[in-house]
């Protein structure tokens, strides 16, 4: 059987074997599993962490755990985590230094060995998420070779969504519950009268030459047509959309919009949403200094554009209200990330509405933006 073309199927057993073998060879396998009241991103050593008979309920500002009766391991969407706290992490030592007994200083660049990461259930939402931090933090003039490192060691196993939330709205963002690629294995699960099984699609040589160690069968029609038929009923029931504008040039045309002001008095500054969304990359720098003066490590740590002193030069920020903070971040998610990196930099995965504490909706701002610039046309304001 030539796995490098087929599509194969595995069953929950073939799951279990698929974790066995990556762990066998030192991959640090990261998955999904039920932590805390979420579904959260953890190391696995086994595949019965994995979130089996849980699905979640959404909505602006609300996450909750719910049981399954089917006993799925991937029927959930999105947790509060990404996959950028692996390939990015929060705080990081880039490098540090020490006073000698002759007075001059030694510097030493932190070059810690990255893990041989292996991701498993990434959602097609994360998988763009991931490419698009890939032109961000290597595809420019500097690299950042942390993640750079990171990011080619690891392997990706994607998840196709079978079961969107109602925060999800990746369709009308260009995207969809597919995997479609930069995956080495994509799994679509199924739970019928066949029995519980996932559709395996080889996207990569490493890929095929694991599943050449894993049991596992060639699929039949009825799993494809299976398969294809979930996925496809998820892209039918998105819970959120944005409206179906440029919004690149909605953005441009809104930024004296008094929308604004309407969601600057509901919204927090607390900087969850760049925290949850998978392709915010701000980072600040601070230097730590012992108490002798004599050793200093330079960290580099997320930082966030609602941050008051995130702008901050000379005698202030240049971003002083919430107003206008909450404009640079969407109006840069949507917009101006072209211009910086030839897409958009929003992926639909809808974490940033439910992890909002104000309930705030992204598709639901840019609808009350391209409806006010609608009536200001049609007004001739």
């Amino acid at each position: 059987m030539d796995v490098a073309r087929d599509e194969l199927v595995i069953d929950r057993a073939g799951l279990g074997a698929l974790v066995r073998v990556l762990v066998g060879r030192g991959r640090t396998v990261i998955g999904p599993t039920v932590r805390d009241g979420a579904v959260v991103l953890a190391e696995l050593t086994s595949a019965e962490q994995l979130p089996y008979g849980w699905g979640v309920e959404l909505e602006a500002g609300r996450y909750r755990l719910v049981r399954r009766a089917d006993g799925a391991a991937f029927a959930h969407s999105a947790g509060p985590q990404s996959w950028k706290t692996f390939l990015h992490p929060a705080r990081e030592r880039l490098w540090s230094a020490d006073r000698t007994a002759d007075g001059s200083v030694e510097f030493r660049a932190e070059e810690p060995e990255a893990p041989s990461y292996a991701f498993l259930g990434v959602r097609p939402c994360d998988l763009r998420a991931i490419a698009i931090q890939d032109r961000v933090l290597t595809g420019g003039r500097y690299e950042d070779t942390g993640y750079g490192a990171r990011r080619r060691g690891a392997f990706l196993i994607a998840a196709e969504c079978t079961e969107p939330g109602a925060t999800c709205f990746c369709v009308s963002m260009g995207g969809g519950p597919a995997a479609d690629a930069g995956f080495d294995l994509a799994l679509t699960e199924t739970v019928d009268e066949e029995g519980h099984r996932f559709l395996v699609r080889v996207g990569s040589a490493d890929g095929a030459e694991l599943m050449a160690h894993v049991p596992h069968e060639r699929a039949g029609a009825g799993t494809r047509e299976s398969a294809r038929a979930a996925v496809d009923g998820a892209r039918e029931r998105m819970g959120r959309s944005m409206p179906p504008v440029d919004l690149r040039e909605l953005m441009g045309a809104s930024l004296d919009a008094d929308r604004w002001d309407d969601v600057a008095a509901r919204c927090l500054t607390c900087g969850n949403c760049t925290m949850v969304c998978p392709t915010c990359f701000c980072v600040t720098t601070e230097e730590v200094t012992d108490l002798t003066g004599d050793h200093t490590e330079r960290w580099q740590q997320w930082d966030s554009c609602f941050d008051l002193d995130f702008s901050y030069l000379h005698e202030g920020p240049v971003r002083s209200s919430g107003r206008a903070r909450y404009r640079q971040w969407l109006t840069h998610k949507l917009s101006t990330w072209y211009d910086q990196f030839g897409s958009s930099g929003c992926v639909g995965c809808g974490r940033c509405i439910t992890w909002c504490p104000a309930g705030i909706d992204i598709t639901e701002e840019a609808d009350a933006l391209h409806t006010e610039l609608a009536a200001r046309t049609e007004g001739g304001r």
